[in-house]
């Protein structure tokens, strides 16, 4: 085995984490059904699987592509399986949308060499270019059985499958629930909120009661796939292959940009990044209250913010009143590819199999919520296990699992990048979310035309 390093952003676990899901910089948007197939520049073809494979080798190492937290993952595979060589190769990820791994398969087609075999990618959205450049073999056409790809949490795979091909697997989730600190809620008096309009009026008490104290944050990238995602707002449904409906203006887009806009004005909505300095040591003592993902139980809270034991606590993401449906949103899960061009399919299936299933990993190691629910199970119970957190959060994770709204899709244009040029930019010049909308929605109509996209509303 041997470890490399080949792209400068690979970074440490935990910065690599804060990258993948800090600007989950292509959270954007693919469709998942509706997605374009074909095989652009690679040996996709007709052939008993879906593809036409390469001539299978014995030979030869297992080439592995991980960003620097999932290194420990093949290691540990590596580890238990000593008679498979591999050659374990650490890059950024594709963290913050570098696009590295898109621009360096494209040199592979040219040149007809290089692909890895399998590849981990912090992005949901690498099917959208990676599948009609016929980089990533079709998973559900006779590689992976059926009834292994049933194990995933419902909807979890969403953003690998095209046309009813499964052509990656989910790593971990990101669902979005509502954290908050149990000791102070009990010391106020106050009510965890299980409404949006319950969570506005309960910040607005607090900015009077307890000015200082924060309900949320708005300062990062992520923010829409928070708050935006949550709320159903139609900022990004994609609706075919290259094909995108994009309304920033609906009741389900205005209603909650005029929430954060009453929570910022009244400074119980931070406007730092939760990743920043100034968070860390001005609001992260100050949370009362924090919408956001399954991870920031353990990078934020236990990991970045060094909160005690016991204080923090997990509850369902708040809903609009009178809405049947609960949803909510998602701010980063990787997903693994298994190479069409691979001479070793056999040992990369077998890789990517115990890599997103094996309890001794998903279970017990890694940092974020599996995807695989039989693993998400012992991840809840080592959790649990654990005694950091007040109550129970597993019936909040579990049930958020499947609440991940799909009208939020996964093409080639991040929503992040847009978000942070205009919308953050124009709230800290001073306008309102709500003004800026309209600014929004020329922005990613703008931003789709150029990867190619018909613009819809």
């Amino acid at each position: 085995m041997t470890d490399k390093v080949r792209a400068d952003g690979a970074r440490r676990a935990g910065k690599s984490r804060r990258a993948a899901l800090a600007a989950l910089g292509a959270a954007v948007t693919l469709a998942a059904a509706t997605a374009c197939g074909g095989g652009g520049g690679g040996t996709a073809g007709a052939q008993g699987g879906g593809f036409r494979q390469e001539p299978q080798k014995n030979d030869g190492p297992l080439t592995v592509w991980v960003d620097s937290t999932r290194l420990a993952a093949a290691q540990l595979y590596q580890k238990q399986h000593p008679a498979v060589k591999m050659d374990i190769v650490t890059y950024d990820g594709d963290a913050n949308g570098s696009n590295y791994l898109q621009t360096k398969v494209s040199l592979f087609n040219r040149t007809r060499k290089g692909w890895p075999d399998v590849v981990f990618s912090s992005q949901n959205n690498e099917a959208s270019w990676a599948v009609p450049a016929g980089f990533t073999a079709p998973l559900n056409k006779g590689l992976i059985p059926q009834s292994t790809l049933d194990g995933w949490a419902h909807g979890a795979n969403d953003p690998c499958t095209v046309n009813g091909t499964v052509y990656c697997l989910r790593n971990d989730l990101s669902q979005t629930v509502l954290w908050y600190n149990a000791g102070l809620m009990k010391k106020w008096g106050y009510k965890v909120p299980a409404t949006w309009e319950d969570y506005r009026a309960l910040g607005e008490k607090v900015a009077t009661e307890h000015p200082g104290y924060i309900v949320g944050s708005a300062g990062d990238a992520f923010t829409p796939e928070i708050y935006m995602w949550a709320s159903k707002c139609g900022a990004n449904q994609i609706t075919g292959p290259k094909a995108v409906t994009v309304d920033t203006m609906s009741a389900n887009c205005t209603r909650m940009a005029a929430l954060l806009d009453t929570l910022i004005k009244n400074h119980t909505m931070s406007m730092s990044s939760v990743f920043s300095s100034d968070f860390d040591k001005n609001q992260a003592g100050r949370i009362l209250m924090l919408p956001g993902p399954s991870w920031f139980g353990g990078a934020l809270f236990q990991g970045t913010f060094k909160t005690p034991a016991g204080q923090i606590a997990v509850a369902p993401m708040p809903q609009w009143s009178g809405d049947p449906t609960p949803t909510v949103g998602n701010v980063g899960g990787g997903t693994w590819l298994l190479s069409a061009h691979s001479a070793h399919l056999k040992a990369g299936v077998d890789f990517l199999t115990w890599v997103t299933t094996a309890n001794d990993y998903q279970g017990k190691l890694a940092p974020g919520y599996p995807a695989n629910a039989a693993a998400a199970k012992t991840w809840l119970e080592n959790q649990a296990s654990s005694h950091y957190y007040a109550g129970d959060i597993t019936g909040p994770l579990q049930t958020a699992a499947g609440q991940v709204w799909s009208g939020w899709g996964y093409g080639q244009f991040s929503q992040e990048a847009i978000w942070a040029a205009t919308v953050t930019t124009g709230v800290t010049a001073g306008k309102t979310i709500v003004s800026l909308l309209p600014a929004w929605q020329n922005a990613i109509t703008n931003y789709a035309r150029s990867d190619g996209y018909k613009v819809g509303r």
